[in-house]
Order: C-alpha cells, then sequence, then structure tokens
C-alpha cells in the first residue's frame, strides 16, 4: 500500500533555493577540499621525498623511493579511506549524520598535522610513521564520502538536488588546484631563499637541509580550511530524513527544518511506527529484489572509473617524465622538480578537471545523471585510445602538446561524467536508514578499484625491456593505457544498470512511500531501454 509522504519532507523536496542551500554546499564541500588536498598532495611530493630520504652520492641518478616505499606512500591513504567509508557509513545511518560529521574532520585535521611531523630524519622513520598518520587520514576522509553526500542530498529541494550534491564533489577540484598552487608557492619561496645547484653538479648540495620543512609545510597546509569549519558543522541540525524516517521524531525533524526553511511547516500527528516506515535491512530479500541491481551498479561503475581516474591522478608525474614534458631529474635541484611538477600538475587541473566539474554542476539537472555518467565514459575510452594508440608519436619531442592536451580531455570527461555521477547517484536512490551505508560501501568499492590503480599502474606501466631500479619488468606506458580504455568501456557497459533520479523525491526514487506489495517499473528503465536502442540503430 502507498503512503503519504511527510509534511516536512514534501516543504524540503519543493522548498525554493535559498541561502541555507549555499551554506551546506559550503559546510560539505569545504570537507571535500580538503579530501582533495589531502589525497592528492603526496603525489606531488612523492619525487621529493626520495630524493632527500634515497638519494646515494656514489650512484649518478637522484635517489627515488623503492618501489615497496612507494606504493604504500601513494596507497596506504586509499586503504584507509576505503575502511572508512564503510564504517563511517554505516555508523552514519546508526547514530545519525550529523553526531558522526564533525569526527571525521577532526580526525583529518589531526592526522595532516602528524602527517607533516612524522618522526625524525632518517627514511624508515619517516616513511613508517608518514604511512601510519596518512591510514587514519584517510580513514576520515573516508567518512566524508557517504556523511556529505547523504547531508547534502536529504538537504536540497528535488529539482536541484543534483545540482547541489555535485557541487560539493566539485569542491574536490578546487582542492586538487590548491594543492598544486601551495607546492608553487612553497616550493618558489625556498628555491628564492635557498639557492641549490642541479643534481650533476653537487648531488647533496642539490637537495639542501631546508627541503626537508617544504614537503611537511605542504602536506600540512590542507588543515586550515578543514579547521575553519568545524564550527559551522557542529551548528547544522541533523537532517529532516533521519530524524523523521529512522529516529521517529517527526515533530523534531518539522521543528528543525522551519528554522532552515525559515517558514511555518504544519505538524503530524504520525507514530513512529509509521515515520520509520519497512524494517527489512541491507541483507534481506526485499532489499535485493528493490535495489540489488541498484548497489550493483553504483558499486560496479564507481570500480571501473577510479581504476583509470586514481591511476592517471596519482601517477602524472610519472607520465609528464616519461613524455619528456618535465627535464631529466639530474638536472635540476629537488625544489626545481617539485616546482615543475607542481606546475604541470596545476596546468591538468585548471585546463580539465576543474571545468569537468563545474560543467556537470551547469548540466546534472538539465541532461540527467544517467546520460553524463554514460558520455563521459564514453569520451574517456576514445581519449584513452587516442593516447595509446599513437603513444610513440606523442612522446616524440614536439609533439607532447598533443599528448597533454588528449590527456587533459580525459580528465574533463571523468569529470563532467562518472567521477561526479558516481558521487551523487547513491545518494539518492537507497532507503533514507541504509543510504549512508550503501553510498559508503559504493564509495569503497571504488577506492578498491583506485588501490588497484595505485598499485597496479605502477608495476605495470614500467619498460618492457629496462624497468626503473628496484621493478620488475611490466606491459609498457602505452599497454597500461589500452588497459584503463578498456577499464573505461567497462564501465560504461554497467552504466547502462544506473537510475535516473533527475527530479524525483528521494522517496520516490528509494519507494519508501510503497508497500512491498506494490509493483514499481525500476527507476530509470526507460532511459537504459532508449539508450540500448539508439545503440541497436
Amino acid at each position: 500500500m502507498a503512503t503519504e509522504q511527510l509534511n516536512v519532507l514534501k516543504a524540503l523536496d519543493v522548498a525554493k533555493t535559498q541561502l541555507y542551500h549555499f551554506k551546506a554546499v559550503v559546510i560539505a564541500g569545504m570537507g571535500f577540499f580538503t579530501d582533495a588536498y589531502d589525497l592528492f598532495c603526496i603525489a606531488l611530493v612523492t619525487k621529493l621525498l626520495g630524493r632527500i630520504y634515497y638519494t646515494d652520492p656514489a650512484l649518478n641518478e637522484p635517489g627515488h623511493l623503492p618501489a615497496n616505499v612507494s606504493a604504500a606512500v601513494n596507497g596506504v591513504a586509499l586503504c584507509g579511506t576505503l575502511a572508512g567509508q564503510l564504517f563511517f557509513g554505516w555508523l552514519g545511518d546508526k547514530l545519525g549524520r550529523k553526531s558522526v560529521y564533525g569526527f571525521t574532520l577532526i580526525l583529518m585535521v589531526l592526522c595532516s598535522i602528524a602527517s607533516g611531523l612524522s618522526f625524525g630524519h632518517e627514511a624508515k622513520g619517516v616513511m613508517g610513521t608518514l604511512c601510519f598518520f596518512r591510514f587514519w587520514l584517510g580513514f576520515g576522509v573516508g567518512g566524508d564520502y557517504p556523511l556529505s553526500a547523504t547531508i547534502m542530498s536529504e538537504y536540497a529541494n528535488k529539482k536541484t538536488r543534483g545540482t547541489f550534491i555535485a557541487a560539493v564533489f566539485a569542491m574536490q577540484g578546487f582542492g586538487i588546484l590548491f594543492g598544486t598552487i601551495v607546492t608553487i608557492i612553497v616550493s618558489s619561496a625556498f628555491r628564492h631563499a635557498f639557492p641549490a645547484p642541479p643534481f650533476y653538479i653537487d648531488a647533496a648540495a642539490s637537495i639542501g637541509p631546508e627541503a626537508d620543512y617544504v614537503w611537511r609545510i605542504i602536506v600540512m597546509f590542507g588543515t586550515i580550511p578543514a579547521a575553519l569549519t568545524y564550527y559551522w558543522r557542529m551548528k547544522m541540525p541533523e537532517t529532516a530524513r533521519y530524524t523523521a524516517l529512522i529516529a521517529g521524531n517527526t515533530k523534531q525533524a518539522t521543528s528543525d527544518m522551519s528554522k532552515v526553511l525559515n517558514k511555518e511547516i504544519s505538524e503530524e500527528n504520525v507514530q513512529g511506527e509509521r515515520a520509520t516506515g519497512d524494517t527489512w535491512g541491507l541483507f534481506s530479500r526485499q532489499f535485493m529484489k528493490r535495489h540489488g541491481v541498484h548497489l550493483l551498479a553504483t558499486t560496479s561503475t564507481w570500480f571501473l572509473l577510479d581504476v583509470a581516474f586514481y591511476s592517471q591522478n596519482l601517477f602524472q608525474k610519472d607520465i609528464f617524465t616519461k613524455i619528456g614534458w618535465i627535464p631529466p631529474a639530474k638536472t635540476m635541484n629537488a625544489l626545481e622538480e617539485l616546482y615543475r611538477i607542481a606546475r604541470a600538475q596545476a596546468l591538468i587541473a585548471l585546463c580539465g578537471t576543474v571545468p569537468g566539474y563545474w560543467f556537470t554542476v551547469a548540466f546534472i539537472d538539465i541532461i540527467g545523471r544517467f546520460w553524463i555518467q554514460l558520455m563521459g565514459f564514453t569520451m574517456m575510452t576514445i581519449f584513452m585510445l587516442a593516447i595509446a594508440i599513437p603513444y610513440d608519436y606523442l612522446v616524440k619531442p614536439g609533439h607532447h602538446t598533443g599528448f597533454v592536451v588528449l590527456y587533459g580531455l580525459t580528465f574533463f570527461f571523468a569529470n563532467f561524467g562518472p567521477n561526479s555521477t558516481t558521487f551523487i547517484v547513491p545518494a539518492e536512490i537507497f532507503p533514507a536508514r541504509l543510504r549512508s551505508t550503501c553510498h559508503g560501501i559504493s564509495a569503497a568499492t571504488g577506492k578498491a578499484g583506485a588501490i588497484i590503480g595505485a598499485f597496479g599502474f605502477l608495476y605495470a606501466s614500467q619498460d618492457q625491456k629496462k624497468p626503473e631500479t628496484g621493478y620488475s619488468r611490466g606491459i609498457g606506458m602505452r599497454n597500461a593505457l589500452f588497459v584503463l580504455a578498456g577499464t573505461n568501456f567497462l564501465g560504461l557497459l554497467f552504466s547502462l544498470l544506473v537510475p535516473e533520479s533527475k527530479g524525483k523525491s528521494l522517496e520516490e526514487l528509494s519507494k519508501e512511500n510503497v508497500g512491498d506489495d506494490d509493483t514499481i517499473a525500476p527507476t530509470g528503465t526507460l532511459d537504459r531501454l532508449t539508450c540500448i536502442q539508439l545503440l541497436e540503430d
């Protein structure tokens, strides 16, 4: 039997866009700004870490992180993120979104500072403590994914819900860009204050003792924007959907949202049993019947997207070095190399990454989630093939611009595509009492893909004849790019299972206002059938 939607939820669904929407975007978005800064700033400083702690004066090459250390430094935060997404996603449905929200931010701030204060000046101590604290940093970052997405989806109206969730996620692009800007400023300041010769002239002097402060400042700098938003996170009331549908306190939900919306909402005399709705759980037949395909869609597409996305993001520096866009390491001192890496990544972020996020913000509630995700995976596949097929030509001197343009376009369509939609859809299509949990599961599956990308790409892209010191032979960069193209194509196929959630209330999407005996066509079926028909034509 169908049941009526509560008045307070109706009021949220039809509320005009106003100040509280933008405050929620900023408060939740600054968490994602910090998440991106913390996760991706490590990619900027790994070359510097290698020079500082692993340079052997007896060798003719600058030091670099050993294979196992590099994999750990790049991947350990992702492992923590995966665990945090599962744990805090579950906790957000058990204890409430708001009560857990502040703790994740505190954990991120403390562990970011601790990472920059890693003990000692010897490789073993510094790398060990850096990895330890980055795991727990990732654990806090992981909690931000399901909580931010769920809070924003439950606060927004149904007309512009996609825009606001996308805007929260788009702050990730600014976090990546901010990381490169901070690195450019800090490295430039230290380069001018403490000039050093290139490595080939004086190996020891090319590093300089001041370089040890540079990476620590960069790693810790991301705590500032996160700390500034803690007070406002604690001021946010619990979402009405948690209070009414899970806690069963419709009166409190109505009171909270009347203040937020600045309008009077009529109370309803409903019992807790009616407000909480169905009681079936994640592993029940009812959940699998209603949402099993949805969970398969959100987990598979996020997994496949992150294999490619994190492979490209974490190892941009290696790709730029291999195509000759960054000079050989021995011709630069340590801080000049850091500066050039940051400048290259800033260009990609400014021209491809950030615009892609904000194109999604602009068009998500016009085009819809399904079509943007399908388009994104399609274009990522095309541009990855466009790089891989003529790879030997593109890496020759004089052709690097073509490589960088194509590479930037893959980032643009990742963000104006599945990197945004895989975050948005799980926050909309699952029932309130499982929404945070299912988003956490989807996100954690994505991070499993990121871990495969972070560890696998590093080894797979090694030259088939002359791998880097400490690595075994791989399949080569060109073949690794073909594998990423295939991954994107699989993402395209699984995207056909993704439901369209544009313009519908959360209760309509999750079917919380229908009984078990009601028969409803799966959400998004028309879009999938239309797409398949178009492909056949």
